[in-house]
């Protein structure tokens, strides 16, 4: 079994290589080398040359990946990638491949995950405190030779460790998640998350979160950013020491939990709004005929709004929807500007106000109607939602047009009234963007 022992450095946020270094080994010996610099046609930040000592002019007269790329396949071909921290290495080189059209694609063992399986106890992982423990002299720290030339150091100390056989043939089993786990996070953490409704957390090492997510299947959607090759997933994976999460049952109070628990821990890669987002009310108004109309408006020039929404689309839709259901006039609901009369697409039960064919008043009382059913429709609610297990339910209560929170209740439990339900209720704050996915869910 032949391994090729890998590093590469980059020019940072664009994860270009500027340098690589491969190492053959055929278990026993080195049997083959290549080192290149890389030019990576791209600026390289200050910091990375602080880092590496690799700046522009260093780089200048490289040879571009297109250059070497034969070389890399050639010295790869038929070996098994190793590198520290494997995923990030192998993604690099995979992206430069892929960007000239060819397909990347070897078998990978990672030596920080395997330092944890057979040399466990250290504090550090990192190839610089790990090879300062176990005395690996590292001639050029943060440069491909010397990273690579330590790590083949510390691989041939991982196989003379007992039961290294079984540990490297389970890494590299096909059903084994081992590659593909960040290099820092157990993989009985990963075994233990369920294949279930709710939300989770990613945790660095300080056991800060750093990111939330909400899923149908937690285990699935995790699994999911490891294969990730975006540039915010692989730096997220890699600062990942521990995944935490939270059952809910149904995927609408996954959405309400993900949403306070941003809004709580402000995580580093979750997006967090830096604004309220922008609103949308419907209105209504007499015009000189007497007729009332109702219509969209931005919420901040609406001072008496009927329902507000957080998506102009989501404003009109609904408005479609009560413009059928009551027989108003698309005109009148300024769902058609411009028009004499009503020729909506889809809404043809209009009975005649914009021709002069229906009486007014009759026509504003069911105007009247379907404002009085929207603003008691959107005051009191209580969803119904499935628990997080066969035993039991679960429910959001609307009150007065604020959401008050989610609860879960045994199935056994004997309710009258509805009010003995916030007993059970976990109280949240109520914010636009919870609007937003309450007001989603209820139009549906």
């Amino acid at each position: 079994m032949h391994y090729t022992i890998i590093d590469v450095e980059t020019s940072g946020r664009t994860n270009r290589i500027t340098e690589i270094s491969v190492f053959k080994y055929d278990g026993n010996k080195v049997i083959d080398e290549f080192t290149s610099l890389v030019n990576p046609n791209c600026y390289i930040p200050e910091h990375i040359t602080a880092l590496t000592g690799i700046d522009n002019g260093t780089v200048a007269n490289a040879p571009e990946f297109h250059e070497i790329a034969q070389q890399v396949l050639e010295i790869t071909k038929d070996t098994i990638f190793v590198a520290h921290n494997v995923n990030f290495d192998y993604n690099v080189i995979r992206n430069e491949f892929k960007s000239i059209n060819i397909d990347f694609t070897r078998k990978k063992l990672c030596t920080v995950r395997l330092s944890r399986k057979l040399l466990p106890g250290h504090k550090s992982y990192s190839l610089g405190k790990l090879s300062k423990d176990l005395n690996i002299n590292i001639n050029g720290r943060h440069r491909a030779h010397g990273d690579a030339e330590a790590t083949v150091t510390l691989f041939k100390k991982l196989q003379a460790q007992d039961n290294a056989e079984n540990v490297f043939s389970n890494f590299l089993n096909k059903n084994s998640k081992e590659a593909t786990l960040p290099p820092n996070l157990p993989k009985e953490v990963f075994n233990a998350l369920p294949n279930a409704t709710g939300i989770y957390y990613f945790k660095n090492k300080k056991n800060e979160i750093i990111y939330v997510g909400k899923a149908k299947n937690i285990k699935k959607r995790v699994l999911s950013h490891f294969y990730s090759k975006a540039q915010k997933s692989l730096n997220m994976v890699r600062e990942t020491r521990n995944i935490d999460f939270e059952l809910s049952g149904s995927e609408l109070i996954a959405l309400l939990m993900e949403d306070a628990a941003i809004k709580q821990h402000f995580p580093q890669y979750n997006k967090v709004a830096k604004r309220a987002p922008k609103g949308f009310s419907l209105f209504s108004y007499q015009d000189r005929n007497n007729i009332m109309h109702i219509a969209i408006n931005n919420s901040k020039a609406t001072p008496n709004p009927i329902i507000t929404f957080y998506s102009l689309r989501e404003a009109r839709l609904f408005l479609e929807r009560i413009c059928e259901q009551f027989n108003l006039c698309p005109k009148f609901c300024h769902l058609q500007e411009g028009v004499s009369e009503c020729s909506h697409f889809s809404i043809k039960n209009c009975k005649g106000i914009c021709k002069g064919n229906e009486d007014v008043n009759i026509y504003n009382e069911r105007v009247t109607n379907a404002i009085c059913e929207i603003v008691n429709d959107s005051q009191d609610k209580i969803l119904k939602e499935k628990g997080r297990n066969d035993n039991e339910e679960a429910f959001v209560i609307i009150k007065n047009g604020t959401y008050l929170g989610y609860g879960f209740i045994d199935k056994n439990e004997q309710i009258t009234h509805e009010d003995e339900l916030e007993n059970y209720l976990i109280k949240q704050k109520d914010n636009s963007d919870v609007q937003g996915i309450l007001r989603s869910v209820l139009l549906k």
